[in-house]
């Protein structure tokens, strides 16, 4: 049964690669007039191989021609790395907690507000609930895109404000907390 089956399928191989002839014109289709092909189309009418011209444009690589064994991976991975943009109004976006300095509070107004100076000199008001400093970029399991988390002002104190982090994404991670005084340990405070 099996030899059977072998032969027929042997046969309808056999007859399945069968040739085929191809009839090819005669006559190649003439140039426009005027062209560098004019000149040599009564050397194509003899040999009967069509001239295919190629530009060198054909060559580059371009949007409408691309390699098709060209990997893109790094290119996805450079769009992952790049800078996240921060949906939310950040005060002092550029500069680190830690190059910035307290230098004023007032409790006695409602919201409670304290002054910041950046490395430049440059003091900036900021009151309860708003964003402050350069954010971290947080990349997210399993390869989900990055996202940032920016510190808050918690708490504005007689002497200090409380900043916290938290990061939303991942809601088991304990809240970081950062407190920035108003007179630095090892300052030297005179009264008069």
């Amino acid at each position: 049964m099996s030899r059977t089956a072998l032969v027929l399928s042997l046969a309808l191989a056999a007859l399945a690669c069968g040739e085929e002839e191809i009839e090819m014109s005669k006559t190649p289709a003439a140039p426009p007039p005027g062209s560098a092909s004019a000149a040599a189309s009564p050397a194509l009418a003899d040999s009967g191989i069509p001239k295919i011209e190629i530009a060198e444009a054909e060559f580059t690589e371009s949007e409408r021609t691309r390699d098709p064994f060209r990997s893109y991976a790094g290119t996805f991975l450079e769009d992952t790395k790049g800078k996240a943009k921060s949906q939310r109004e950040v005060v002092l976006s550029q500069y680190a907690i830690d190059e910035l300095k307290l230098i004023g509070i007032v409790t006695r107004v409602n919201p409670a507000k304290a002054m910041l100076v950046d490395p430049n000199g440059k003091g900036f008001v900021v009151h309860r609930g708003q964003f402050v400093g350069r954010a971290d970029v947080v990349q997210a399991a399993r390869g989900g895109a990055s996202y940032e988390i920016n510190w808050r002002v918690d708490r504005i104190r007689d002497g200090d404000i409380v900043l916290v982090r938290e990061d939303p994404a991942n809601p088991d991670v304990p809240t970081a907390t950062r407190v920035i005084p108003l007179r630095p340990e090892g300052s030297i405070v005179v009264a008069q």
